[in-house]
């Protein structure tokens, strides 16, 4: 095995964190992975990777060495892209992270859209809620939705979304449907993740108005808290993509419409620079005008 696909072959058993599929990843058998490493290991005169029976980790070495090789072979693909026109031509794999109810809503059907009118690219789609980092786990594109962090990367803003307080129809006619932020001290409340865990809650466009609460159920899933108020147990907040179709088909109601914070941005993020290959391009024009053409996403 030559250095060049050794080093391949190292990103994908990292990105993997594990040889077969990192030799899965590259169309390799696991055996070969495993001594183009051992190879590579050798050649270095260091431990990249910790083994045991039931996992792979990097050493401190090989993620430092992971780092500079992720550089190397990009830096490698912009030159071939510019050799072989790929820099002008969408093509390759095309990876995208986004929220996950985000994703099904509005990421997936615009990625198959835009797949349909570029053959040469095919696409990967992260759906997870938490923040990736793009250069660590080479992701093209991030959807990211609230007031971004100063940092290098780029960013397109395409819409907004806004927090919402909802319940059933049926739970608002039995229990009231509360007027001002104050009267959900009366109320059972379902708390997600995205609410803070000092249990405070804000109202307003500059969210002054804090609101204790005390939430009689807590749940680390968006979609489960809102299947439980869509059933009529009590009020949930969530973003508003998260409850339009509810809304829509008349399964969940809003409420404090008068009282919801400032609306959130939600950005296309990616790196900057003539690293951006044309796919990468192609795809944040074909989104964000999808996008938009939505406005207020939810």
């Amino acid at each position: 095995m030559d250095r060049l696909q050794s080093l391949r072959v190292f990103v994908a058993v990292a990105e993997a964190e594990s040889f077969a599929g990192g030799a899965r990843a590259v169309g390799l058998s696991a055996p070969s992975a495993t001594r183009g490493v051992g190879d590579l290991e050798t050649a270095l005169g260091a431990r990249l990777f910790s083994r045991t029976t039931r996992s792979v980790r990097l050493t401190e070495v090989g993620r430092a060495y992971l780092e500079e090789v992720r550089d190397i072979l990009e830096r490698l693909q912009v030159a071939d892209d510019a050799a072989s026109g790929a820099a002008e031509r969408p093509v390759g794999k095309l990876r995208i992270t986004c929220p996950q109810e985000f994703g099904r809503l509005h990421v997936a059907p615009l990625v198959a859209d835009y797949l349909d009118a570029h053959e040469g690219v095919s696409a990967e789609v992260l759906m997870v809620d938490r923040v990736v980092n793009l250069i660590e786990e080479g992701i093209d594109v991030a959807v990211r939705i609230g007031p971004l962090p100063s940092s290098d990367l780029t960013a397109l803003k395409v819409g907004t979304v806004r927090r919402v307080v909802c319940g059933a129809p049926g739970y608002l006619d039995a229990q009231g449907t509360p007027e001002v932020p104050r009267d959900l001290a009366r109320h059972k409340l379902i708390a997600t993740p995205t609410d803070t865990a000092s249990g405070i809650w804000r109202f307003g466009p500059d969210e002054a108005q804090a609101v204790k609460v005390a939430p009689r159920l807590a749940m680390t899933s968006v979609a489960a808290a809102i299947h439980v108020a869509r059933q009529g147990w009590g009020l949930t907040r969530a973003l508003s993509y998260q409850v339009a179709e509810d809304i829509e088909a008349g399964n969940l109601r809003t409420v404090l419409d008068a009282y919801e914070p400032a609306a959130l941005p939600v950005h296309l993020v990616h790196v900057e620079g003539r690293r951006a290959a044309a796919k990468v391009r192609s795809f944040l024009d074909f989104a964000a005008a999808r996008l938009r053409q939505v406005g207020q996403l939810g």
